[in-house]
């Protein structure tokens, strides 16, 4: 059997593999991404029981392996009367360890926005939540993007450890085409592409949360502006005259 024709007869188990992987992906970032925003806040609070334990949550999931931490969801748990489903475990394991990182980021963030702008919003009489809500987070949103943007990415390829509590990834089914070839190059190149592919999709609807989130500050141009396809009259004579 040649290795195009075993890739014909491992395509559906390869195509439940990346479901698997975009589930676990999708699950993660959305759980990281509260994680994130939820911690990075509480870091910067001034209560120091709310402050230190978000520091000691950050601190211990960024300090620790995740392969660890998902061992510790699906092997240890069990003993305390708790057990979860793998894919439970694996959206669990990713969104504490990713968004652990990502409180980082989001602290960092708003730390960045400039100081007229929290007086700006103090002089407007802005409660301490319509300040963070509707002025500083906007603009610590726009900040925070692309490095969440790598975060996801990172996450995505962190995907491949659920193999070790028995789910079957898109890792997992790459590796049983591997065995059924014999060929390691034809079999992780074939996951090296489709690596690539969910990852630029996700680069790509992050560019577009970017570019929406710019607009919105007007700081950039509308989605209807970037997509477009035929430029404007003026900016035509322009280029024309020039």
């Amino acid at each position: 059997m040649s290795n195009f024709d075993a890739l014909r007869e491992a395509l559906p188990r390869i195509i439940d593999g990346i479901i698997v992987t975009v589930q676990l992906t999708l699950g993660g970032a959305l759980l990281a991404l509260a994680v994130a925003i939820a911690f990075g806040l509480a870091a910067r609070l001034h209560n120091p029981f709310v402050r230190g334990g978000a520091r000691a949550f950050i601190e211990v999931f960024r300090g620790t392996s995740l392969l660890v931490q998902a061992f510790w969801l699906f092997f240890v748990l069990p003993a305390f009367g708790i057990r979860l489903e793998p894919i439970v475990v694996g959206i669990l394991a990713l969104g504490l360890n990713y968004g652990a990182y990502g409180a980082e980021v989001v602290r960092g963030s708003i730390n960045a926005v400039p100081k007229v702008q929290w007086e700006a919003a103090i002089a407007l009489n802005f409660s301490p939540a319509q300040r963070m809500r509707r002025v500083i987070f906007p603009q610590a949103w726009v900040l925070m993007i692309p490095a969440l943007t790598n975060l996801m990415i990172h996450l995505l390829k962190g995907t491949a450890i659920v193999t070790a509590i028995t789910l079957q990834d898109l890792t997992f089914q790459i590796n049983r085409l591997r065995e059924s070839t014999g060929d390691t190059f034809f079999a992780f190149g074939i996951a090296l592409v489709i690596y690539f592919v969910l990852a630029y999709i996700l680069t790509l609807v992050m560019q577009v949360v970017e570019a929406r989130a710019k607009f919105k500050l007007g700081r950039g141009p509308s989605m209807r502006e970037i997509f477009k396809l035929k430029p404007d009259v003026d900016e035509a004579v322009t280029v024309g005259r020039r």
